[in-house]
Protein backbone atom coordinates (compact mmCIF):
# COMPACT_ATOMS: atom_id res chain seq x y z
CA UNK A 1 0.00 0.00 0.00
CA UNK A 2 3.48 2.61 0.92
CA UNK A 3 4.63 1.81 -2.56
CA UNK A 4 1.42 3.00 -4.28
CA UNK A 5 1.17 6.18 -2.09
CA UNK A 6 4.61 6.91 -3.12
CA UNK A 7 4.01 5.68 -6.99
CA UNK A 8 1.26 8.59 -6.56
CA UNK A 9 3.24 11.28 -5.18
CA UNK A 10 6.15 10.46 -7.54
CA UNK A 11 3.76 10.78 -10.36
CA UNK A 12 2.07 14.21 -9.15
CA UNK A 13 6.06 15.27 -8.83
CA UNK A 14 6.80 14.50 -11.96
CA UNK A 15 3.44 16.08 -13.46
CA UNK A 16 4.64 19.25 -11.98
CA UNK A 17 8.32 18.95 -13.26
CA UNK A 18 6.58 18.59 -16.94
CA UNK A 19 4.08 21.57 -16.06
CA UNK A 20 7.16 23.74 -15.34
CA UNK A 21 9.42 22.64 -18.62
CA UNK A 22 5.90 23.98 -20.14
CA UNK A 23 6.12 26.95 -18.29
CA UNK A 24 9.53 27.86 -19.01
CA UNK A 25 8.71 27.39 -22.58
CA UNK A 26 5.84 30.09 -22.91
CA UNK A 27 6.63 32.56 -20.48
CA UNK A 28 7.63 35.61 -21.93
CA UNK A 29 10.30 36.91 -20.25
CA UNK A 30 14.00 36.04 -18.20
CA UNK A 31 12.24 37.14 -14.98
CA UNK A 32 8.86 35.05 -15.27
CA UNK A 33 10.99 31.80 -16.60
CA UNK A 34 12.69 31.80 -13.29
CA UNK A 35 9.32 32.00 -10.81
CA UNK A 36 8.42 29.11 -13.10
CA UNK A 37 11.04 27.04 -12.60
CA UNK A 38 11.91 27.45 -9.52
CA UNK A 39 8.14 27.04 -7.62
CA UNK A 40 7.17 24.05 -9.95
CA UNK A 41 10.23 22.57 -9.60
CA UNK A 42 10.79 22.52 -6.15
CA UNK A 43 7.01 21.06 -5.40
CA UNK A 44 7.72 18.42 -8.25
CA UNK A 45 11.02 17.33 -7.05
CA UNK A 46 9.81 17.29 -2.86
CA UNK A 47 7.18 15.14 -4.35
CA UNK A 48 8.90 13.13 -6.50
CA UNK A 49 11.32 12.32 -3.33
CA UNK A 50 8.65 12.22 -1.12
CA UNK A 51 7.11 9.48 -3.27
CA UNK A 52 10.53 7.58 -3.67
CA UNK A 53 10.97 7.80 0.26
CA UNK A 54 7.49 6.24 0.57
CA UNK A 55 8.67 3.43 -1.95
CA UNK A 56 11.60 2.50 -0.76
CA UNK A 57 11.93 3.42 3.24
CA UNK A 58 15.74 2.72 3.25
CA UNK A 59 16.32 5.35 0.90
CA UNK A 60 14.06 7.86 3.35
CA UNK A 61 16.83 9.38 5.41
CA UNK A 62 18.86 10.26 1.97
CA UNK A 63 15.58 11.67 0.38
CA UNK A 64 14.73 14.13 3.58
CA UNK A 65 18.41 15.19 3.75
CA UNK A 66 18.42 16.05 -0.61
CA UNK A 67 14.37 17.60 -0.18
CA UNK A 68 15.91 20.11 2.82
CA UNK A 69 18.34 21.09 0.79
CA UNK A 70 16.28 21.71 -2.45
CA UNK A 71 13.75 23.57 -0.08
CA UNK A 72 16.70 25.99 1.17
CA UNK A 73 18.76 26.14 -2.25
CA UNK A 74 16.46 26.32 -5.22
CA UNK A 75 14.34 29.44 -4.19
CA UNK A 76 17.68 31.32 -2.59
CA UNK A 77 19.69 30.60 -5.85
CA UNK A 78 16.54 31.27 -8.20
CA UNK A 79 16.15 34.79 -5.94
CA UNK A 80 20.06 35.80 -6.67
CA UNK A 81 20.25 34.77 -10.35
CA UNK A 82 17.04 37.12 -10.79
CA UNK A 83 18.83 40.13 -9.04
CA UNK A 84 21.73 39.47 -11.01
CA UNK A 85 19.81 39.26 -14.02
CA UNK A 86 17.97 42.48 -12.95
CA UNK A 87 21.18 44.07 -12.47
CA UNK A 88 23.09 43.59 -15.49
CA UNK A 89 19.97 45.30 -17.44
CA UNK A 90 17.79 42.32 -18.80
CA UNK A 91 14.65 43.72 -19.58
CA UNK A 92 11.10 42.77 -18.06
CA UNK A 93 8.51 41.41 -20.20
CA UNK A 94 6.67 44.00 -22.39
CA UNK A 95 3.38 43.43 -20.06
CA UNK A 96 5.51 43.94 -17.37
CA UNK A 97 3.30 46.44 -15.25
CA UNK A 98 5.74 48.14 -12.82
CA UNK A 99 9.77 47.36 -11.41
CA UNK A 100 9.33 47.82 -8.04
CA UNK A 101 13.30 46.62 -7.52
CA UNK A 102 14.19 49.46 -10.34
CA UNK A 103 12.07 51.78 -8.59
CA UNK A 104 13.87 51.28 -4.92
CA UNK A 105 16.89 51.84 -6.92
CA UNK A 106 16.20 54.83 -8.63
CA UNK A 107 14.58 56.83 -5.39
CA UNK A 108 17.41 55.67 -3.11
CA UNK A 109 20.04 56.87 -5.66
CA UNK A 110 17.91 60.28 -5.64
CA UNK A 111 18.27 60.44 -2.13
CA UNK A 112 21.21 59.97 -1.82
CA UNK A 113 22.76 62.61 -4.64
CA UNK A 114 25.01 60.29 -6.56
CA UNK A 115 24.96 59.70 -10.29
CA UNK A 116 23.26 56.80 -10.99
CA UNK A 117 25.88 53.55 -12.84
Amino acid sequence: MLELIGGIFALLGSLFLLLASIGIIRMPDAFNRMQTGTKATTLGSLLFMAGIAMARPEWSGKMVLLMIFILFSNPLSSHALARAAHKYGISLGEKAVCDQLGDDQRESVEESGEEPS
